[in-house]
């Protein structure tokens, strides 16, 4: 990336056509990108692939709707220039700025570690499908056309007191809140959903954020692309919420160390060096009997960054996957010209799911819901 002293394009728009914003408070909107378009200018990411120096990394879209004297911020983040929480640290001090408050965080950092190819280790590389599987660009959009065609996103909403009590099904203290809760939809998906050994979920593949795990590899306020995917074995018992917990919370100590963490990061840099050589694209594909994990649980979007509309901020998200888990902290509800206020330790969980299972799923978190997990704690006496 080089360092320049361009402007961020910005465009405002004035809505007189709507009476008030169409999207209620679901965080990640079904069938985003097409719904919500005509709210973001976006980043040209073509251009940036093929090295245009004038495209930027970032864009600005202001709508405001007259009617309800409502704006609308529709930010375009080009991912070369960092993954979320980059952004979101960049958002929070634009936000804290327009309310002449000083930033909450240290400056941000540019400064990369360069990896070199002999710290690579080859004995990784079944642990990075996603780099190894790339393809050319002409092939990728078959996949996203499969996605629609043949899946149905789901949304899911736990209250802050409805996790700490999936919390206590698990008599581990080792295991967090966050892991239950994944162990919790991948055991109900694989009890209700998925019939048969070969169809239920028997690892995870989670994005893990390594800012501030080790100075020397990237410091807490990196702007960068500072995550990897971190795969886990095989659970011992797919249908067990505590086998599954404490699986998902190996993978994350074992994502923490640091002889762990080099020599990985060296062999995906490796490989994503080859992918652009090659001109290859990574698939964001579905494999078989892995559920991938992409939260912000701990970064709630709404609050950080709300311009000093304290409770009265929601924040949007348009995308998700086939069994890619996507989970954020609730949004404000607003009801009439009252603002509800919200459940700060609550969370949705959206993500695809073939049709034909979408059904069986809703039913039997909602039957938990209704009967406070009493299936689970039967299972854990």
């Amino acid at each position: 990336i080089e360092m320049v002293d361009h402007a961020i394009p910005i465009s405002i728009v004035n809505n007189h056509s709507l009476s008030q914003w169409p999207f209620d408070s679901t965080v990640v909107v079904e069938n985003g990108y097409s719904s919500m378009k005509s709210y973001f200018n976006f980043v040209q990411n073509q251009k940036l692939l093929d090295n245009s120096p004038y495209e930027p990394l970032l864009r600005i879209k202001i709508t405001h709707i007259i009617q309800s004297d409502q704006w609308v911020i529709g930010i375009s983040w080009a991912h070369v220039l960092g993954d979320a929480i980059s952004c979101l640290h960049f958002l929070n001090t634009l936000s804290r700025l327009y309310q002449r408050l000083e930033p909450c965080i240290p400056d941000p950092i540019f400064e990369r570690r360069l990896w070199q190819e002999r710290e690579a280790v080859s004995s990784f590389l079944p642990l990075m499908n996603l780099f190894e599987d790339a393809v050319p660009k002409e092939r990728l959009s078959n996949n996203i056309v499969n996605n629609l065609d043949n899946y149905s996103q789901i949304n899911l909403r736990f209250s802050g007191e409805q996790l700490t009590q999936l919390h206590t099904l698990v008599n581990e203290t080792s295991v967090t809140i966050h892991d239950v809760l994944i162990a919790y939809i991948i055991v109900l998906l694989n009890t209700f959903c998925l019939d048969n050994t070969d169809e239920c979920i028997k690892h995870t593949s989670t994005i893990v954020n390594y800012r501030g795990v080790y100075e020397s590899i990237a410091p807490p306020s990196l702007v960068a692309n500072a995550v990897f995917r971190m795969l886990s074995e095989d659970f011992d018992d797919p249908r067990s919420l505590s086998n599954v917990a404490q699986t998902i919370r190996r993978s994350i100590h074992r994502s923490r160390e640091i002889e762990f963490l080099e020599p990985y990061l060296a062999t995906a840099d490796s490989l994503m060096r080859r992918n652009v050589r090659e001109k290859r694209q990574c698939r964001m594909t579905h494999y078989g009997n892995e559920m991938v994990i992409n939260s912000n649980m701990k970064y709630d979007w709404a609050d950080a960054v709300d311009f000093g509309c304290r409770n009265q901020c929601r924040f949007y998200a348009t995308w998700t996957g086939p069994y890619y888990m996507r989970v954020f902290r609730l949004n404000p509800i607003q009801n009439g010209h009252d603002w509800i206020e919200r459940d700060r330790k609550g969370v949705e969980v959206a993500f695809l799911i073939e049709k034909s299972k979408k059904i069986r799923l809703i039913t039997a978190w909602q039957r938990d819901l209704d009967e406070k997990f009493a299936q689970w704690k039967s299972l854990k006496n």
